[in-house]
């Protein structure tokens, strides 16, 4: 169900980000976010001789590769848009993150390597939802080891209990797909 209708408005400013997560054929993973910054209204600009509406005041790119251990391989980071000319330079900063692992202390590394004056805010941004999207997008090959080690005795919590209300383990969700690990009434 969408919003419920609005008052009447104008648009005046639309981001978009697409992201999306690829499984390479060497094994490794790459996890990519392009993102868009539109205005509705013409905006000046010296740079670029102004910036005409629904053109990208801003439009950036990463790409990172990583292994079934959420471990940084490469990092590729372009700005393609922006609304000045040494934007594009800071890309290569985003160096500093081959080596770090996704998961516990990904916004504290964030932070060190790339936040602020060491980076681009647009690009930085885009470093959390590339972070749940490598989660979507390895959860199948992270179940099917957790199943592997369960079928050999080592029992290992799914990745997605009290992840959220729906997977609970007391609610009806665990209760129906992971019956071993429901602890409802």
């Amino acid at each position: 169900m969408p919003l419920s209708k609005s008052q009447p408005r104008k648009l005046i400013h639309t981001r978009s980000i697409k992201l999306k997560g690829f499984n390479r054929d060497d094994g490794l993973w790459d996890i990519e976010a392009h993102m868009t910054d539109i205005k509705s209204y013409d905006v000046e600009n010296k740079w670029r001789n102004g910036i005409a509406a629904g053109d990208p005041i801003h439009e950036m790119w990463i790409r990172l590769t990583v292994d079934d251990n959420f471990l940084i391989s490469a990092v590729e980071a372009v700005t393609d848009n922006s609304p000045f000319e040494m934007c594009p330079i800071i890309t290569k900063s985003y160096q500093e993150l081959v080596g770090i692992r996704i998961g516990r202390g990904w916004r504290r590394a964030i932070n060190e390597k790339v936040k602020g004056r060491k980076g681009c805010t647009h690009i930085t941004e885009l470093l959390q939802p590339l972070a749940t999207v490598s989660f979507q997008t390895l959860m199948g090959n992270i179940q099917n080891k957790i199943n592997k080690n369960n079928e050999q005795g080592r029992f290992l919590k799914p990745m997605v209990l009290n992840s959220c209300h729906a997977w609970a383990d007391d609610s009806e969700i665990v209760k129906a797909h992971l019956p071993d690990h429901y602890k409802g009434a």
